[in-house]
């Protein structure tokens, strides 16, 4: 089965951070990435801009509303996601609970219900 691994965690600006703790979690999660890939479960993964450079999208009554940024007003935002494909729930929380994320946010895990293969939609 395919899940997606959502990261939430707080956003943080590199100052509010630190350059020390950046880079750790940047090694941390370049660790957990490579061992995804080395157990062959990993099918893509994105780290996100900030929500600050957002855009999201509404239709409601006729009419299109857009607005700057995330719709959820939280400190927590999705920070980047882990497509893995494995044999199911608990072999994907067990990978979430190896993110890195998972020790200061949340990993939300949810199954895909179809994905887009050359050109049709197809169970995932």
């Amino acid at each position: 089965m395919r899940y997606t691994l959502f990261l939430h965690y707080p956003e943080m600006s590199e100052e509010q951070l630190g350059r020390e703790a950046l880079e750790a979690g940047m090694e941390a999660f370049r660790a957990y990435a490579e061992a995804l890939d080395e157990a062959g479960v990993l099918r893509s993964a994105e780290v996100l801009q900030p929500s600050t450079a957002s855009t999201t999208v509404t239709a409601r009554d006729g009419a299109l509303h857009v607005q700057d940024g995330p719709f959820a007003d939280t400190k927590d935002q999705i920070g980047g996601s882990f497509v893995i494909e494995v044999d199911g729930l608990d072999e994907a929380l067990d990978w979430a609970g190896r993110a890195p994320s998972a020790t200061w946010g949340a990993v939300e895990v949810r199954p895909a219900a179809v994905r887009f293969v050359d050109g049709s939609w197809r169970p995932a």
